[in-house]
């Protein structure tokens, strides 16, 4: 019996109420599979910056530092500037623990219906490897003459070799175990420094990887792409801002974001790997139970696969497939009236099948 240790931090919003369907899809699928799970809870939130004026205490990354793995439900509250919750939680997590691949799979499930219509079940299967710790979303910068009309705000962009050619190589690395194409998001005709850097070292970067096709597209018109012909895509690489805008566009193609997960992973596993679904943390609809879980569960099924466990993480991602096509099931966001708790299990009830 192998047991992970895993920092569990709900967060706010929904996110209370996925992560728990998250956690009983991991015992279920561990226990057959010889892995248990310990949690340890963190109440790091913006209620608790609410009370306390700090999402997470001053030692919060010492008490993480050697667990497993990260899952994290959702940050966010009106209450709270989004800026303040994400500088005070998820980024300092993702950069203190050079979390710098952002991975977020995009499938069209049988069951689901997108909004694009070219994108069809078994189609569309891509993912979005996002750099994630430097690149657009620097510190560096700042404002000055605060209140007067000539006001001002700087905003340093910071793209170093080594971060692009790590992201590089495990997107090339990535393609190469999938389909073998690979596109690079860029805006080089516009972005005169940083954007015709970022492809000069993806191009070097791809010399090592001659089985992987790649191409390099401008951002607007990738973006145009990927709506009107979602399938030919299957690993796009991109930086901080375009990786984000990304993954969120090719989440909705793929039906919604409630649907979505994402992994924050050190690649080299000298730090621990933070799972989170891509949705948000969704204050008009918390509490109603009705929050779509497969987000959740789907990014567990990533943890799984993160920790060695392939055939445990395969399990619920089927499990995730078959509930879609296989019974009416749907949460009010696929445009059903199922509730979170019916949702998971009916998970659960699959996996065991």
């Amino acid at each position: 019996m192998v047991t992970h240790r895993i920092a569990l931090i709900p967060g706010d919003g929904i996110g209370q109420e996925v992560t728990p369907a998250a956690c009983r899809v991991l015992d279920t699928v561990g226990r057959r599979h010889g892995v248990t799970f310990a949690y340890d809870e963190f109440d790091w939130s913006c209620r608790r910056f609410t009370g306390l004026g700090a999402m997470m205490p001053a030692d919060g990354l010492d008490r993480i530092r050697h667990h497993d793995a990260i899952f994290l439900g959702a940050v966010g509250d009106p209450s709270v500037p989004d800026h303040v919750s994400l500088w005070g939680l998820l980024i300092p997590i993702r950069r203190s623990f050079r979390q710098y691949v952002n991975l977020r799979p995009v499938k069209v499930f049988e069951g689901v219906e997108s909004p694009v219509r070219r994108a069809r079940p078994g189609e569309v299967d891509l993912v979005v490897v996002r750099e994630n710790v430097e690149g657009e979303y620097s510190e560096i910068g700042g404002r000055l003459g605060r209140g007067f009309p000539d006001e001002m705000a700087v905003q340093e962009a910071v793209f170093t070799r080594a971060g692009v050619s790590r992201v590089a190589d495990f997107a090339f690395r990535l393609a190469g175990e999938r389909r073998g194409r690979l596109t690079s998001a860029t805006k080089s005709n516009g972005i005169v420094h940083t954007m015709p850097f970022w492809d000069e070292v993806v191009a070097a970067t791809a010399a090592a990887h001659p089985a992987v096709t790649w191409d390099s597209e401008h951002i607007d018109a990738l973006c145009a792409k990927v709506v009107l012909d979602p399938g030919r895509f299957d690993v796009l690489v991109a930086s901080n801002l375009f990786g984000d805008i990304l993954s969120d566009l090719t989440a909705a193609v793929a039906g919604g974001i409630g649907i979505a997960p994402a992994a924050n992973i050190n690649p080299e596993r000298e730090f621990p790997s933070m799972f989170e679904p891509v949705h948000g943390s969704a204050p008009d609809i918390a509490g109603r139970g009705t929050a779509n879980p497969l987000g959740a569960i789907w990014t567990a099924a990533m943890l799984l696969a993160h920790l060695g466990h392939a055939e445990a993480a395969a399990e619920v991602e089927q499990a995730i497939t078959d509930v879609l096509a296989k019974t009416p099931l749907r949460t009010p966001d696929l445009g059903g009236t199922a509730t979170t708790e019916t949702f998971t299990r009916a998970v659960l009830d699959f996996t065991a099948a």
